[in-house]
Parts: C-alpha cells; structure tokens; sequence
C-alpha cells in the first residue's frame, strides 16, 4: 500500500473514533473502512476477560450476532489466544497451512475464497494486552504480509487509546456524578429548615410559615432588614420543595444595573444592542422547572417591573430584540428590605405586581426582636470561625455574654457573624472576653446602649470578668484560680469580695 494511502486510511480511522463516544459504533466503523481498503473478507476486535482469562469477540464484520455469541477462546488458546497472551503481532500467509488456526465461527468455508490470509495483533492498554484485532483477506503472494501488519499495529494502537479516552470521560462523568449528588445532599443539609438557628417565637412563626409553603409552587414575598437571613430562608424553601433538583438561580436586583437588568433576566438576542454580540440566555430561562430569588425586588424600574408581572402570570417573555414567545415554568421567590406599600403609595413599585408578589409574605424578624437567639447565634459562629481558624476557643466570658445582649444589632446577624469572626480572629485563649468584640460594643459610643466608663470603672470590669473565669475554669477552687492568675489567695479572696463573687457558685 503506498505510503499516501495509508495516511488517508488512519485519517480515516481517527476520523471514526472520535465520531462516537459510543465504542461498539466506532469499533464497526473502523472494520468497515478497513474492509474497502484493506480488501478484507472479515475483521474482528476480540477482547479479552481478565477474571475468567476468557476470550471473546465484541465486533465482527461479516460474522453474525449468533456466531459472536458462540466463540470463545481460553487465553493462549489458538492464535488470537496466543497473541494477546503473548502481546506479539502474527501474520499467516495461509490458514489451511496453519494447524494452531482452530476456525471456530466455521463460516470461512461458506466464503467461496480458495485461501485467505490471516493477521492478528494485540490492543495494548500500556503494558497490559486488553484484546486483540484480526484480519482475512485472500491470499495474495505480492501483498507483503509483513506491512500489512504494522499497519494492524498502528490501528490497535489508535483503538487502545480511544478505548483508555472513553474509560477517562467514563470515569470523570463518575466523578462528576458522585460530586453533584454530594452536593446537593451538602445543599439539603445545608438549607434545611433545622438549619436556620433560632428558637424565639418570632424564629417558631418563620420555621411554620417555611414548611407550609416549601411544598407548593406559591410566590413567596420575604420582608425583612438587610443581614436578617432573607437569602437562608429562600434556600430553605427551594430545597425543601419538590423543585429542589433543578436550578436555584439567584438574582441581585440592586447590583445590576438598570440598564442592564432587562437583558440579565429575560436575556437579548444578537445584535439587541450594542454590545450584544451573541444570543444570551436570561435567569428565567436558565431556571426552568427550578426557582428564581429576586433579591431587593424594590430596586427594579417600572419598565421592567411590567414584564416581570407579565412572567408572573403567563409565564412567558420575549428576549430584548427578540420576538419569539418563550414559555417557562418557575417559582418565584423575593425579597426586600424596603417599605413596598410606601413604594406603591408614590408611584415607584407597580401595585398589581406588589399583589402578585405578595401571596405568601414571610417576614423575618430583626435581631433585636429575638434576644433570645443572640447566644444560640454567637455559639455557633464561635464554634465555625474556630475551627475555620484552627483555634481552641470554647466560650464567651460572662462580660462579654452581656456586651451582646445589651447592643441592639443595627446589622442583625450579618453584624453578629462578623463581630464574632473578628473576635476570634483576635483571642489568643480559650475564651472570648469583651475586650476581643468590636469598640461599637465595648463603648457604646455609637451604639448608645452602654455606659460610658471611668479608667477605674473599666479596670474594675476587667478584673471582675478574670476572677470569674478563674473561678469557672478551676470549678470555685480558690488556691488554684489565685495561681491561674498569678496572685496570692488572700489578694484573690479580697478581690472577689469587693466585686461580690461567691466561689460557692462555681462548684
């Protein structure tokens, strides 16, 4: 075969491989071309079953599915045994001469070829010999056998590493499998009602309001400062609906900006605009049979504001520039920080979008009106950055247990999380004093919910907040709490009865 043809031929090959990830498709196309160019009568892929050592063909050409199933071979039974037991390439010039060509298909007679040719060379997976692929031609004196089989070679080569390419895809989609399902368990644990900390009545309404709306397809409109957990509880409702295994796209309406917000939500055609220079998809779209959050709702224009009520009830848009009707099925889910109702009032918030919008309000409440979950909040943020930081901080001091109910969280629980993260991020210890919080909480200057403090005042403070950690780290055992803070029993003793501390009250 001239040097020319034979390129086209692997082109050829390379061309079918990688056409299909399916391998039993592309192993047929392959013997398909080699028939027309090799003149072959038939051609097999053999492959070889490491747990049984057992052989057997996995695509023929010209060999029917019933003769397939019925071959077997051993390993090192007959040639193809013997070649992919040995890893060498063999080439016969005549079978009816050769006595290890065992013929088990029997359909060779039935060919009407006086002699055939016979070639058969290893599929290798590295070192490893994974199969084999063979070849009859007619006999030929002028065909050299011997290039004819270096070509084979070159051939199985190209399938082994298709063959290791599909292993590779199969193995990564695996992966990628195994990663998605832990990653939506992750989201499931992650945004499941129980997960929102919080046991105040007003946090009990919110938990209710969640489970009985979670289920449906219901808007659902959260009201609620800014740093309240508005974005927790739209994750908690998405992934405890029936919508949970599709998209959750989230949309920050007030950092978009509103010349933008049109073409982000319902997307453009090519060419919309300048600056359009190919088709985009919008939320919408890409949230089908899943949920949309529109977070700051209040923020968008009144323009856009007409075709978000029209998604509300239709469930239809066009993209900006486009005129084709698209069709999708979402849940809704806001949220806002700002006085919709007043928004209505001076003409800023359509009030039939405000009505569609408002169908399940949950309203989530400030910190300062859940007291009660301030300690359960600052436990488990202490206990997050801690091991976030790798550092052994158990407890807050009780100076500091009373710096944070006493400030009013102008922030809510965004303010608290990174008030605690920077207190530990300072603490050097076992225990968060007050101290290690933020000076809006230490002065009470700009909060006005503390005193402002004397130098005597704050020293008294201090050494009041020591003799108790003393105390509860040595369970009332004076002699040893005097030695924790280097001072003498008797020191310790009159201290402790100047600020009226009982170490009866520590055991």
């Amino acid at each position: 075969m001239k040097r020319i043809e034979e390129v086209t031929l692997l082109y050829e090959i390379s061309k079918a491989l990688n056409e299909h990830l399916d391998l039993k498709k592309s192993l047929y196309k392959v013997l398909d071309i080699l028939s027309s160019s090799m003149n072959m009568v038939r051609g097999t892929v053999s492959i070889l079953n490491p747990l049984r050592d057992e052989i057997s063909i996995e695509v023929a050409h010209s060999l029917s599915p019933a003769a397939m199933e019925r071959v077997k071979y051993k390993l090192g039974e007959g040639i193809t045994g013997r070649v992919i037991q040995s890893g060498k390439a063999v080439a016969i010039p005549k079978i009816s001469e050769e006595p290890l060509f065992l013929d088990r298909t029997k359909t060779r007679k039935a060919k009407n070829i006086k002699e055939l040719s016979f070639i058969c060379v290893p599929i290798k997976k590295g070192k490893q010999v994974i199969g084999a692929l063979s070849v009859d031609r007619p006999y030929d004196p002028d065909y050299p056998l011997k290039e004819g089989r270096k070509l084979l070679s070159v051939v199985a080569t190209m399938i082994a590493q298709h063959v290791i390419n599909l292993e590779t895809i199969r193995i990564e989609k695996e992966k990628l499998r195994a990663e998605n399902k832990r990653l939506r368990r992750e989201l499931e644990n992650k945004y499941r009602i129980t997960n929102i900390i919080g046991n105040s009545n007003k946090m009990r309404e919110v938990f209710q309001m969640i489970s009985q709306v979670c289920r449906s397809n219901a808007t659902v409109l959260i009201r609620g400062e800014s740093g309240t957990g508005k974005e927790l509880v739209a994750n908690s409702v998405h992934y405890n609906s029936p919508r949970a295994r599709g998209p959750f796209v989230k949309v920050n309406c007030a950092a978009i900006p509103a010349n933008l917000i049109e073409s982000e939500l319902f997307g453009h055609e090519k060419g919309a605009f300048t600056g359009a220079i190919r088709q985009k998809k919008g939320k919408f779209e890409m949230a089908h049979k899943g949920t949309v959050f529109l977070d700051e709702i209040g923020s968008i224009g009144l323009d856009v504001q007409a075709n978000l009520l029209r998604v509300l009830q239709e469930k239809e848009f066009e993209r900006v520039g486009g005129h084709r009707t698209i069709k999708v099925d979402v849940r809704i889910i806001a949220a806002t920080n700002k006085n919709l109702e007043q928004a209505v009032e001076d003409g800023s918030f359509r009030g039939d979008l405000y009505y569609r919008l408002n169908v399940f309000p949950i309203y989530m409440p400030p910190l300062r009106e859940r007291k009660t979950d301030i300690l359960l909040l600052a436990d488990y943020f202490l206990e997050k950055y801690a091991k976030e930081n790798d550092k052994p901080i158990k407890r807050f001091s009780t100076p500091a247990i009373d710096m944070l109910m006493d400030y009013h969280w102008p922030g809510n629980v965004r303010e608290l999380e990174n008030c605690i993260e920077r207190a530990v991020l300072l603490c050097d210890g076992g225990v968060i004093h007050s101290y290690h919080l933020p000076p809006t909480l230490q002065t009470g200057k700009e909060s006005g919910t503390l005193p402002q403090l004397s130098l005597e005042e704050a020293v008294a403070r201090l050494e009041r907040e020591m003799l108790i950690d003393a105390l509860k780290n040595t369970r009332g055992n004076i002699s040893l709490a005097a030695r924790f803070l280097r001072t003498t029993v008797r020191k310790f003793g009159y201290k402790a009865r100047k600020y009226g501390i009982s170490y009866k009250d520590f055991r």
